[in-house]
Protein backbone atom coordinates (compact mmCIF):
# COMPACT_ATOMS: atom_id res chain seq x y z
CA UNK A 1 0.00 0.00 0.00
CA UNK A 2 1.49 2.78 -1.00
CA UNK A 3 0.79 6.46 1.66
CA UNK A 4 1.55 9.74 0.23
CA UNK A 5 2.37 12.69 2.70
CA UNK A 6 -0.15 15.10 3.36
CA UNK A 7 1.77 18.64 3.51
CA UNK A 8 -1.40 20.24 2.11
CA UNK A 9 -3.95 19.28 5.29
CA UNK A 10 -2.46 21.57 8.12
CA UNK A 11 -5.46 21.79 10.09
CA UNK A 12 -6.81 18.37 11.05
CA UNK A 13 -10.58 17.00 11.91
CA UNK A 14 -12.76 14.39 12.86
CA UNK A 15 -11.07 11.38 15.59
CA UNK A 16 -12.60 11.28 19.08
CA UNK A 17 -11.94 14.52 20.34
CA UNK A 18 -14.47 15.57 18.56
CA UNK A 19 -17.14 12.88 19.73
CA UNK A 20 -19.86 14.22 21.99
CA UNK A 21 -21.60 12.23 25.04
CA UNK A 22 -24.33 10.20 24.11
CA UNK A 23 -27.92 12.02 24.73
CA UNK A 24 -30.05 11.17 27.59
CA UNK A 25 -32.41 8.45 27.41
CA UNK A 26 -36.28 8.84 26.87
CA UNK A 27 -38.95 9.48 29.43
CA UNK A 28 -40.01 6.15 30.47
CA UNK A 29 -43.54 5.70 29.32
CA UNK A 30 -45.77 5.67 32.80
CA UNK A 31 -49.73 5.77 33.58
CA UNK A 32 -51.70 7.39 31.04
CA UNK A 33 -48.75 7.75 28.52
CA UNK A 34 -50.10 6.45 25.03
CA UNK A 35 -47.79 5.86 22.68
CA UNK A 36 -44.33 6.68 22.92
CA UNK A 37 -42.62 9.72 21.73
CA UNK A 38 -41.69 9.58 17.90
CA UNK A 39 -37.70 9.02 17.25
CA UNK A 40 -35.73 12.13 16.53
CA UNK A 41 -34.83 12.10 12.64
CA UNK A 42 -31.78 10.30 11.78
CA UNK A 43 -29.50 12.06 9.16
CA UNK A 44 -28.39 10.29 6.64
CA UNK A 45 -24.59 9.83 6.93
CA UNK A 46 -24.00 7.40 4.02
CA UNK A 47 -21.06 8.08 1.70
CA UNK A 48 -22.97 6.88 -1.71
CA UNK A 49 -25.74 5.23 -2.07
CA UNK A 50 -24.21 3.02 -5.05
CA UNK A 51 -20.68 2.83 -3.38
CA UNK A 52 -19.23 -0.43 -2.21
CA UNK A 53 -16.13 0.61 -1.81
CA UNK A 54 -13.98 3.92 -0.88
CA UNK A 55 -10.84 4.88 -2.16
CA UNK A 56 -8.25 5.64 0.56
CA UNK A 57 -5.36 7.90 0.49
CA UNK A 58 -2.86 8.03 3.26
CA UNK A 59 -1.12 10.97 5.08
CA UNK A 60 1.40 11.34 7.42
CA UNK A 61 -0.17 12.02 10.99
CA UNK A 62 2.02 15.42 11.33
CA UNK A 63 0.42 18.31 12.87
CA UNK A 64 0.63 21.27 11.00
CA UNK A 65 -0.49 24.75 11.79
CA UNK A 66 -3.77 24.06 13.78
CA UNK A 67 -6.70 25.77 14.59
CA UNK A 68 -8.17 26.48 18.52
CA UNK A 69 -11.05 24.35 18.91
CA UNK A 70 -14.18 24.86 20.99
CA UNK A 71 -15.68 21.65 22.72
CA UNK A 72 -19.21 21.69 24.41
CA UNK A 73 -21.19 18.91 26.33
CA UNK A 74 -18.29 16.32 26.42
CA UNK A 75 -18.79 15.01 30.40
CA UNK A 76 -17.95 11.39 29.95
CA UNK A 77 -18.47 8.91 32.32
CA UNK A 78 -15.47 6.96 33.71
CA UNK A 79 -15.34 3.18 33.12
CA UNK A 80 -15.04 0.57 35.48
CA UNK A 81 -11.20 -0.23 35.48
CA UNK A 82 -10.35 -3.87 36.68
CA UNK A 83 -7.63 -4.14 39.02
CA UNK A 84 -4.13 -3.52 38.51
CA UNK A 85 -0.83 -2.43 40.03
CA UNK A 86 2.46 -1.09 38.21
CA UNK A 87 6.42 -2.46 39.06
CA UNK A 88 9.51 -0.51 37.75
CA UNK A 89 10.20 -0.23 34.14
CA UNK A 90 12.81 -2.81 33.01
CA UNK A 91 15.40 -0.12 32.98
CA UNK A 92 16.21 1.84 36.06
CA UNK A 93 14.60 5.44 36.08
CA UNK A 94 12.15 4.32 33.13
CA UNK A 95 8.34 4.20 32.66
CA UNK A 96 6.63 1.74 35.38
CA UNK A 97 5.24 -1.45 33.59
CA UNK A 98 1.40 -2.23 34.19
CA UNK A 99 0.91 -5.32 35.63
CA UNK A 100 -3.18 -6.08 34.57
CA UNK A 101 -5.48 -7.71 36.49
CA UNK A 102 -7.70 -8.63 34.04
CA UNK A 103 -6.05 -8.90 30.76
CA UNK A 104 -9.39 -9.14 28.38
CA UNK A 105 -10.08 -5.86 30.20
CA UNK A 106 -6.92 -3.74 30.72
CA UNK A 107 -6.72 -0.87 33.28
CA UNK A 108 -6.12 2.11 30.42
CA UNK A 109 -5.85 4.83 33.33
CA UNK A 110 -3.04 3.14 35.03
CA UNK A 111 -1.51 2.63 31.31
CA UNK A 112 -1.85 5.95 30.47
CA UNK A 113 -0.63 7.33 33.73
CA UNK A 114 2.56 4.97 33.39
CA UNK A 115 3.05 6.35 29.69
CA UNK A 116 2.27 9.71 29.34
CA UNK A 117 5.17 11.25 31.51
CA UNK A 118 7.21 9.83 28.97
CA UNK A 119 5.94 11.57 25.76
CA UNK A 120 5.89 14.95 24.61
CA UNK A 121 4.78 17.05 22.39
CA UNK A 122 7.12 18.67 19.82
CA UNK A 123 6.61 22.32 18.28
CA UNK A 124 8.76 22.90 14.90
CA UNK A 125 8.85 26.84 13.59
CA UNK A 126 10.52 27.30 10.09
CA UNK A 127 10.63 29.86 7.60
CA UNK A 128 7.52 27.59 5.93
CA UNK A 129 5.48 28.50 9.09
CA UNK A 130 4.63 25.57 12.47
CA UNK A 131 3.76 22.69 12.75
CA UNK A 132 3.35 19.99 15.81
CA UNK A 133 3.71 16.62 16.64
CA UNK A 134 4.88 14.45 19.33
CA UNK A 135 8.07 12.41 20.39
CA UNK A 136 8.88 9.67 22.56
CA UNK A 137 11.57 9.82 25.71
CA UNK A 138 14.43 7.62 24.72
CA UNK A 139 16.57 7.65 27.00
CA UNK A 140 17.56 10.08 30.94
CA UNK A 141 20.07 11.89 28.71
CA UNK A 142 17.17 13.88 26.65
CA UNK A 143 16.87 12.04 23.49
CA UNK A 144 13.66 11.94 21.67
CA UNK A 145 12.58 9.80 19.23
CA UNK A 146 10.21 10.68 16.82
CA UNK A 147 9.10 11.06 13.07
CA UNK A 148 12.11 12.20 10.53
CA UNK A 149 8.19 14.27 9.15
CA UNK A 150 8.28 16.28 12.46
CA UNK A 151 11.64 17.54 12.74
CA UNK A 152 13.63 17.31 8.98
CA UNK A 153 12.42 20.97 7.93
CA UNK A 154 14.50 22.46 10.80
CA UNK A 155 17.90 20.02 10.05
CA UNK A 156 20.81 22.16 9.36
CA UNK A 157 19.85 25.03 11.52
CA UNK A 158 17.00 25.79 9.23
CA UNK A 159 14.10 26.00 12.14
CA UNK A 160 13.57 25.93 15.90
CA UNK A 161 12.32 23.05 17.68
CA UNK A 162 10.18 23.12 21.32
CA UNK A 163 9.62 20.38 23.08
CA UNK A 164 6.99 20.34 26.10
CA UNK A 165 6.92 18.04 28.76
CA UNK A 166 4.08 16.03 30.26
CA UNK A 167 3.73 18.12 32.82
CA UNK A 168 3.93 21.67 30.86
CA UNK A 169 7.83 22.29 31.53
CA UNK A 170 9.24 23.63 27.63
CA UNK A 171 12.66 23.13 26.50
CA UNK A 172 14.62 23.97 23.34
CA UNK A 173 16.10 20.88 21.59
CA UNK A 174 18.48 20.38 18.69
CA UNK A 175 18.44 16.97 16.20
CA UNK A 176 21.00 14.60 16.55
CA UNK A 177 20.32 12.52 13.43
CA UNK A 178 17.83 11.92 10.83
CA UNK A 179 16.63 8.53 9.21
CA UNK A 180 14.61 9.81 5.89
CA UNK A 181 13.85 6.33 4.51
CA UNK A 182 12.56 5.03 7.72
CA UNK A 183 10.94 8.36 8.56
CA UNK A 184 12.98 8.49 12.40
CA UNK A 185 14.96 10.61 13.99
CA UNK A 186 16.10 11.62 17.55
CA UNK A 187 16.50 15.16 18.64
CA UNK A 188 17.85 16.23 22.02
CA UNK A 189 16.54 18.18 25.10
CA UNK A 190 19.17 21.59 25.30
CA UNK A 191 18.53 21.10 29.13
CA UNK A 192 17.96 17.91 30.92
CA UNK A 193 15.63 18.02 33.69
CA UNK A 194 17.26 14.98 36.16
CA UNK A 195 13.17 13.65 36.71
CA UNK A 196 13.29 13.10 32.87
CA UNK A 197 11.23 9.51 32.23
CA UNK A 198 12.42 7.52 29.39
CA UNK A 199 9.60 4.95 28.10
CA UNK A 200 10.10 1.61 28.93
CA UNK A 201 10.34 -0.22 25.14
CA UNK A 202 8.40 -3.56 24.40
CA UNK A 203 8.37 -6.74 22.52
CA UNK A 204 6.69 -5.33 18.77
CA UNK A 205 7.26 -9.14 17.75
CA UNK A 206 5.64 -10.37 20.47
CA UNK A 207 2.50 -8.39 19.29
CA UNK A 208 -0.57 -9.99 17.85
CA UNK A 209 -3.42 -9.25 15.77
CA UNK A 210 -6.53 -8.38 18.13
CA UNK A 211 -4.00 -7.09 21.13
CA UNK A 212 -4.94 -4.00 23.00
CA UNK A 213 -3.04 -0.82 22.35
CA UNK A 214 -3.27 2.64 23.50
CA UNK A 215 -1.53 5.75 21.49
CA UNK A 216 -0.43 8.68 23.20
CA UNK A 217 0.23 11.90 21.61
CA UNK A 218 -0.29 15.58 20.73
CA UNK A 219 -3.25 15.72 17.75
CA UNK A 220 -4.31 18.86 16.98
CA UNK A 221 -1.85 20.41 19.70
CA UNK A 222 -3.88 18.80 22.45
CA UNK A 223 -0.97 17.35 24.41
CA UNK A 224 -1.53 14.07 26.51
CA UNK A 225 -4.57 13.00 24.33
CA UNK A 226 -4.40 9.21 24.65
CA UNK A 227 -6.47 6.89 22.44
CA UNK A 228 -7.33 3.31 22.67
CA UNK A 229 -7.76 0.34 19.80
CA UNK A 230 -6.49 -3.29 18.98
CA UNK A 231 -4.20 -4.58 16.70
CA UNK A 232 -5.46 -4.45 13.27
CA UNK A 233 -2.98 -6.41 11.65
CA UNK A 234 0.82 -7.07 11.47
CA UNK A 235 3.73 -7.08 8.95
CA UNK A 236 1.48 -4.28 7.17
CA UNK A 237 3.64 -2.75 3.85
CA UNK A 238 3.26 1.07 4.33
CA UNK A 239 5.07 3.44 1.66
CA UNK A 240 5.24 6.92 1.61
CA UNK A 241 6.64 8.41 -1.67
CA UNK A 242 9.11 11.16 -1.50
CA UNK A 243 7.51 11.97 -4.86
CA UNK A 244 4.01 13.18 -3.96
CA UNK A 245 5.16 15.59 -0.78
CA UNK A 246 2.77 18.10 -1.76
CA UNK A 247 0.60 15.75 -3.45
CA UNK A 248 -2.14 13.90 -1.77
CA UNK A 249 -3.43 11.70 -5.25
CA UNK A 250 -1.97 8.65 -4.65
CA UNK A 251 -4.26 5.31 -3.88
CA UNK A 252 -4.09 3.19 -0.57
CA UNK A 253 -2.35 0.62 -2.18
CA UNK A 254 1.01 -0.41 -4.76
CA UNK A 255 -0.42 -0.01 -8.57
CA UNK A 256 0.34 -3.12 -10.90
CA UNK A 257 3.35 -2.54 -12.04
CA UNK A 258 5.08 0.00 -10.38
CA UNK A 259 7.95 0.03 -8.38
CA UNK A 260 9.60 1.01 -4.95
CA UNK A 261 12.65 2.85 -4.80
CA UNK A 262 15.00 4.36 -2.75
CA UNK A 263 12.90 7.05 -2.54
CA UNK A 264 10.70 5.74 -0.77
CA UNK A 265 9.38 5.23 2.85
CA UNK A 266 8.57 1.83 3.21
CA UNK A 267 7.60 0.18 6.31
CA UNK A 268 6.10 -3.36 7.69
CA UNK A 269 3.87 -1.41 9.85
CA UNK A 270 1.25 -1.63 12.67
CA UNK A 271 -1.83 -1.46 11.77
CA UNK A 272 -3.71 0.04 14.41
CA UNK A 273 -7.87 0.97 15.52
CA UNK A 274 -6.50 3.32 18.03
CA UNK A 275 -7.75 6.41 16.96
CA UNK A 276 -4.59 8.42 15.61
CA UNK A 277 -4.83 12.20 14.13
CA UNK A 278 -2.60 14.85 12.38
CA UNK A 279 -0.24 15.50 15.68
CA UNK A 280 0.46 11.84 16.31
CA UNK A 281 3.10 11.65 14.36
CA UNK A 282 6.29 10.58 16.69
CA UNK A 283 4.17 9.65 19.44
CA UNK A 284 4.04 6.36 21.49
CA UNK A 285 1.64 3.02 20.70
CA UNK A 286 2.01 1.32 24.05
CA UNK A 287 0.40 -2.34 24.91
CA UNK A 288 -1.16 -2.88 27.88
CA UNK A 289 1.46 -2.91 30.02
CA UNK A 290 2.14 0.93 29.17
CA UNK A 291 5.78 -0.55 27.11
CA UNK A 292 6.34 1.52 24.02
CA UNK A 293 5.86 -1.11 21.33
CA UNK A 294 5.74 1.44 18.28
CA UNK A 295 5.64 5.10 16.87
CA UNK A 296 2.68 6.28 15.57
CA UNK A 297 3.64 7.27 11.67
CA UNK A 298 0.94 7.72 9.54
CA UNK A 299 -2.75 7.52 8.32
CA UNK A 300 -5.09 6.41 6.23
CA UNK A 301 -8.36 8.84 5.16
CA UNK A 302 -10.74 9.00 2.70
CA UNK A 303 -9.62 10.96 -0.59
CA UNK A 304 -11.49 13.60 -1.06
CA UNK A 305 -13.26 12.01 -4.33
CA UNK A 306 -15.09 9.85 -2.04
CA UNK A 307 -16.45 12.37 0.39
CA UNK A 308 -13.91 14.84 1.68
CA UNK A 309 -13.79 13.05 5.00
CA UNK A 310 -10.21 14.14 6.67
CA UNK A 311 -8.41 12.72 10.09
CA UNK A 312 -8.88 9.63 11.82
CA UNK A 313 -10.76 6.56 10.71
CA UNK A 314 -9.72 3.62 12.09
CA UNK A 315 -6.74 3.14 9.95
CA UNK A 316 -3.51 4.08 11.85
CA UNK A 317 -0.12 2.78 11.19
CA UNK A 318 2.97 2.78 13.50
CA UNK A 319 6.76 1.87 12.95
CA UNK A 320 7.71 -1.47 15.11
CA UNK A 321 9.94 -0.97 18.19
CA UNK A 322 12.26 -3.25 17.29
CA UNK A 323 13.21 -1.24 14.16
CA UNK A 324 12.84 2.22 15.67
CA UNK A 325 14.81 1.14 18.88
CA UNK A 326 17.82 -0.26 15.91
CA UNK A 327 17.58 3.84 14.37
CA UNK A 328 17.75 5.46 17.27
CA UNK A 329 20.87 3.90 18.81
CA UNK A 330 22.71 4.49 16.06
CA UNK A 331 21.71 8.02 15.22
CA UNK A 332 22.59 8.53 19.00
CA UNK A 333 26.17 6.64 18.09
CA UNK A 334 27.04 8.74 14.84
CA UNK A 335 24.18 10.77 13.56
CA UNK A 336 23.53 8.17 10.82
CA UNK A 337 22.17 5.11 10.37
CA UNK A 338 22.93 1.94 8.31
CA UNK A 339 20.33 -0.54 6.41
CA UNK A 340 20.41 -3.76 4.77
CA UNK A 341 20.62 -4.41 1.42
CA UNK A 342 19.15 -7.30 -1.27
CA UNK A 343 20.82 -5.48 -4.35
CA UNK A 344 17.72 -6.42 -6.90
CA UNK A 345 14.89 -4.58 -8.68
CA UNK A 346 11.24 -5.23 -8.20
CA UNK A 347 7.83 -4.58 -9.33
CA UNK A 348 4.64 -6.58 -8.83
CA UNK A 349 3.27 -9.83 -10.67
CA UNK A 350 1.30 -12.73 -10.76
CA UNK A 351 2.89 -16.33 -10.91
CA UNK A 352 0.98 -19.58 -11.03
CA UNK A 353 1.88 -21.62 -8.05
CA UNK A 354 0.28 -25.27 -8.63
CA UNK A 355 -2.86 -25.15 -9.14
CA UNK A 356 -3.64 -21.47 -7.64
CA UNK A 357 -2.52 -17.92 -8.77
CA UNK A 358 -0.73 -15.81 -5.83
CA UNK A 359 0.60 -11.87 -6.13
CA UNK A 360 4.58 -11.62 -5.49
CA UNK A 361 7.58 -9.60 -5.85
CA UNK A 362 9.45 -10.20 -9.06
CA UNK A 363 13.01 -9.84 -9.50
CA UNK A 364 13.27 -7.50 -12.61
CA UNK A 365 17.28 -7.41 -12.08
CA UNK A 366 19.99 -8.38 -9.63
CA UNK A 367 22.90 -6.20 -9.42
CA UNK A 368 26.28 -7.97 -9.37
CA UNK A 369 28.66 -8.44 -6.52
CA UNK A 370 25.00 -7.70 -4.13
CA UNK A 371 23.89 -10.44 -1.33
CA UNK A 372 21.04 -11.55 -3.83
CA UNK A 373 23.41 -11.68 -6.71
CA UNK A 374 25.69 -14.08 -3.95
CA UNK A 375 23.02 -16.21 -2.57
CA UNK A 376 22.38 -17.29 -6.75
CA UNK A 377 18.51 -15.03 -6.84
CA UNK A 378 17.66 -14.67 -10.63
CA UNK A 379 16.36 -11.64 -12.65
CA UNK A 380 12.86 -13.67 -12.87
CA UNK A 381 12.35 -14.80 -9.75
CA UNK A 382 9.03 -14.37 -7.99
CA UNK A 383 9.19 -14.33 -4.29
CA UNK A 384 6.33 -15.18 -2.24
CA UNK A 385 7.65 -15.78 1.46
CA UNK A 386 10.49 -13.95 3.37
CA UNK A 387 11.19 -16.05 6.79
CA UNK A 388 7.28 -17.72 5.86
CA UNK A 389 5.94 -14.21 5.86
CA UNK A 390 4.38 -14.24 2.93
CA UNK A 391 4.91 -11.32 0.23
CA UNK A 392 2.38 -9.97 -2.33
CA UNK A 393 4.04 -6.91 -3.99
CA UNK A 394 7.28 -5.16 -4.45
CA UNK A 395 6.68 -2.77 -1.42
CA UNK A 396 6.12 -5.79 0.93
CA UNK A 397 9.79 -6.69 0.24
CA UNK A 398 11.27 -3.75 0.56
CA UNK A 399 9.07 -3.78 4.15
CA UNK A 400 10.79 -6.61 4.82
CA UNK A 401 14.44 -6.06 4.08
CA UNK A 402 14.46 -2.59 5.88
CA UNK A 403 12.63 -4.14 8.78
CA UNK A 404 16.40 -6.00 9.48
CA UNK A 405 19.91 -5.38 10.10
CA UNK A 406 23.07 -5.42 7.83
CA UNK A 407 24.39 -9.42 8.41
CA UNK A 408 21.11 -10.35 9.06
CA UNK A 409 20.09 -13.99 7.10
CA UNK A 410 16.71 -13.99 5.52
CA UNK A 411 15.35 -16.96 3.62
CA UNK A 412 13.17 -16.29 0.66
CA UNK A 413 10.96 -18.34 -0.98
CA UNK A 414 10.49 -17.72 -5.05
CA UNK A 415 8.70 -19.23 -7.70
CA UNK A 416 11.17 -20.22 -10.70
CA UNK A 417 10.49 -22.27 -13.76
CA UNK A 418 6.93 -23.05 -11.75
CA UNK A 419 8.71 -24.23 -9.12
CA UNK A 420 9.11 -23.45 -5.31
CA UNK A 421 12.62 -22.74 -3.48
CA UNK A 422 14.12 -21.27 -0.98
CA UNK A 423 16.90 -18.88 -1.32
CA UNK A 424 19.10 -17.98 1.85
CA UNK A 425 20.45 -14.48 1.61
CA UNK A 426 22.98 -12.62 4.12
CA UNK A 427 22.09 -9.07 3.85
CA UNK A 428 24.87 -6.89 3.65
CA UNK A 429 24.89 -2.67 4.62
CA UNK A 430 23.94 -0.22 1.65
CA UNK A 431 25.82 1.44 -0.47
CA UNK A 432 25.64 5.40 0.80
CA UNK A 433 23.63 4.34 3.69
CA UNK A 434 23.48 7.17 5.75
CA UNK A 435 20.85 9.92 7.52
Amino acid sequence: MTLAPDNTQRIPQGGDYYSQSAPPPPPAFGQGQQTPPPPPPRKDRRVGQTAVTALLAAVLASGGTYAVTQYAGQDTASPTASSSSTTQGSTQGSSPTVIQGNASSPDWTAVAKAAAPSVVSIDVTTQQGEAAGSGVVFDKAGHILTNNHVVGDAAGGQGQITVTLSDGRTYSASIVGTDPSTDLAVIKLSSVPSDIVPITLGDSEALKVGDPVMAVGNPLGLSGTVTTGIVSALNRPVSTSTADQNQNQSPFGQQQGSSSTSEDVVTNAIQTSAAINPGNSGGALVNAKGELVGINSSIASLSQGSSGQSGNIGIGFAIPVKEAKSIADQLIKSGKAEHAFLGVTLRDTTVTDGSAKRAGAQVASVQSGTPAANAGLKTGDVVIAADGQRIDSATALVAQIREMTAGDKTTLTVIRGGQRQDVQVTLAVKPGSSS
